[in-house]
């Protein structure tokens, strides 16, 4: 086997079922030792989707994704995407191709410094620097993903490590320029290249076995904590749980996380990847006036969130209220406030641990402080249905999202990808199930769409995956759409084409007075996916939304990837929202 049959089969054996890729000559091996391993092998059209798609494949499987890169530009386009995944603590490993050995700093075809690029990107970065390493080297990378606070990992693979040994040996022999030694200085060089290559192939059978797949041991859980946090329940009156991200990386106790939080019975805000944790309703899920909750409760409990721009950095909390933050991360329970309880653990396998101790009575003494939250709660659910019936030049945004959920499958997947379109879609398209809810996470990157839509669709092939496009993020990868088609992803795009930057604009041109380079143009964005070989759908008349809606959902039940460019209108309904 050449090394890149190696890497592959150790892929496979960690449970991989698919790689994303771009092809390039420095990482060919590695592709068709995938396919030979039964690998599915996802070619895409940029590499930033690629490494998305892994993003999400772990967010969505719990297993770490993988793509594979060639050398130089390929790694260095990965970059926005890798940093998107470290942020959202995403387990991923990123293989990218390398020049061979020898020509490390000479001046090779796209000879970078890739590690030293990655270090403050990744968890983890290491080279393959002979044959022993291949194993040893690409085990260790899963580990490291998957430990502790999960996120990205980069390996290096020169070329000359990852193709058959004896054709190697001839690409040395040959590049030497050598055919036959006439003086010392050949002779030196010859012997030279040969050893070179003997130390690049001096792996002993022993070194090339794969070890037996073991399990990362979990967070240990304190039980005087444990008891500390019931009897702080017990004493309050207000309590607040927030969800974020991290709750959801092990995918294997999501059903059981639900269950635990549901019979805890404290009111619940849920952000992030924990979206849909309760279903679209539940009775202490709160969907709206978060602020209104923290700056009132007595008990604040943050369970896999951290204290950043989106809780205000924390300045918004009441201040005497008992503040419980629970995290895998040292770092973050730290970080801009510090907590009366700072738990070190899995969010998930803590709640859920809780659960087990407190009574399933203690909810009653919420009553007034749930009643208050639900109050709240619908009367924001009535001012943003006013804002529905607001006139707009097109199809009012707002409307259009309401209709996107009310036209939902039961089974369906929502992705987030662009500013004023998507933040509006998440008011009022309801996820209605754990894991069917996926954004970029705290970076706030654009261009997450196709890759997060390809990942879910061949995550769960039967769910009818929604990818909700601002038409500048649709920029980024529509072009994907050609992806889709090629490997039979039927996906439905809705892109809010309301012809500019909007989240920008809006506050630019109040504190600016000027919409420089915040404009587009209400471009045909449906013919570019007819262009792909997709289905195309124009919707500019609010009175046809539900039809279009419903033609795109038969055209995807037959199996095509579809794209409806909605021309909307601008409200003010996000005014004042831009994150600093």
């Amino acid at each position: 086997m050449n090394g890149g049959e190696l890497l592959a089969e150790v892929i496979k054996k960690q449970g991989v079922e698919y790689i994303f890729t771009l092809c390039g000559g420095h990482i060919a091996p590695i592709l068709v030792g995938a396919k030979n391993q039964g690998l599915k092998v996802i070619d895409v059209r940029q590499e930033p989707t690629a490494v998305f798609a892994a993003d999400a494949t772990a967010r969505l499987t719990g297993k770490p994704g993988v793509a594979v890169v060639t050398a130089g530009p390929g790694v260095t386009n990965s970059v926005t995407a890798i940093k998107n995944a470290q942020m959202a603590q995403s387990p991923l490993i990123l293989i990218g191709g390398a020049v061979a050995t020898v020509l490390k700093g000479k001046g090779a075809l796209q000879d970078i410094e890739q590690i030293q690029l990655f270090n403050t990107l990744v968890k983890w970065s290491a080279t393959i620097e002979q044959d022993c390493d291949l194993i040893p080297i690409m085990e260790e990378a899963f580990d490291v993903a998957k430990s502790g606070i999960p996120g990205p990992v980069f390996i290096e693979c020169p070329i000359d490590l990852i193709y058959d040994e004896p054709l190697v040996r001839e690409w040395y022999g040959e590049k030497s320029g050598i055919s036959k030694p006439e003086g010392l200085v050949d002779k030196v060089i010859k012997w030279y290249l040969r050893r070179h290559v003997d130390k690049l192939f001096a792996c002993s059978p022993k070194s090339e076995e794969i070890s037996f797949l073991e399990g990362i041991t979990p967070f240990q859980i304190d039980d005087k904590h444990l008891d500390e946090v019931k009897e702080a329940l017990y004493q309050c009156k207000k309590p607040v749980l927030l969800l974020g991200n991290q709750v959801m990386k092990r995918v294997e106790f999501v059903n059981q996380l639900s269950i635990a939080v549901e019979k805890m019975g404290i009111p619940t805000f849920l952000s992030g990847m924990a979206r849909g944790l309760l279903g679209a309703n539940h009775s202490i899920y709160f969907r709206h006036k978060r602020s209104y909750a923290l700056r009132n409760a007595d008990l604040i409990i943050l369970a896999g969130i951290p204290l950043d721009f989106r809780l205000n950095y924390g300045r918004g909390l009441k201040k005497t209220a008992k503040l419980i933050k629970i995290n895998r991360s040292t770092e973050t329970i730290k970080k801009n406030k510090k907590p009366d309880m700072g738990i070190q653990s899995d969010p998930s396998t803590y709640l859920i641990e809780l659960s087990k101790i407190v009574e399933d009575g203690i909810i009653s003494n919420w009553n007034e402080w749930n009643e208050q939250l639900r109050k709240l709660n619908e009367k924001r659910e009535e001012e943003i249905k006013e804002f529905t019936k607001v006139s707009t030049d097109y199809i009012n945004p707002l409307t259009l999202c309401e209709r996107i959920n009310a036209n939902l499958n039961e089974k369906s997947i929502i992705i987030g990808d662009g500013g004023d379109f998507v933040a509006t879609a998440s008011y009022l398209v309801k996820p209605k199930d754990p894991l069917s809810w996926l954004d970029p996470g705290p970076y706030g990157t654009l261009g997450v769409g196709a890759g997060f839509a390809i990942a879910a669709k061949l995550s769960d092939p039967d769910s009818e995956v929604w990818l909700l496009y601002g038409d500048g993020a649709a920029g980024y990868s529509i072009i994907e759409f050609d992806t889709f088609v090629r490997h039979n992803l039927p996906v439905i795009a809705v892109v809010g084409n309301d012809a500019g930057w909007t989240q920008i604009t809006r506050d630019q041109v109040e504190y600016l007075n000027d919409d420089v380079a915040t404009v587009l143009r209400y471009n045909d964005y449906h013919v570019i996916a007819e262009g792909c070989g997709a289905k195309g759908l124009l919707l500019d008349n609010a009175d046809n939304i539900d039809s279009v809606l419903q033609e795109a959902k038969n055209l995807n039940k037959k199996g095509h990837p579809v794209l409806i460019n909605s021309i909307i209108g601008k409200t003010d309904f996000r005014k004042g929202s831009i994150s600093m």
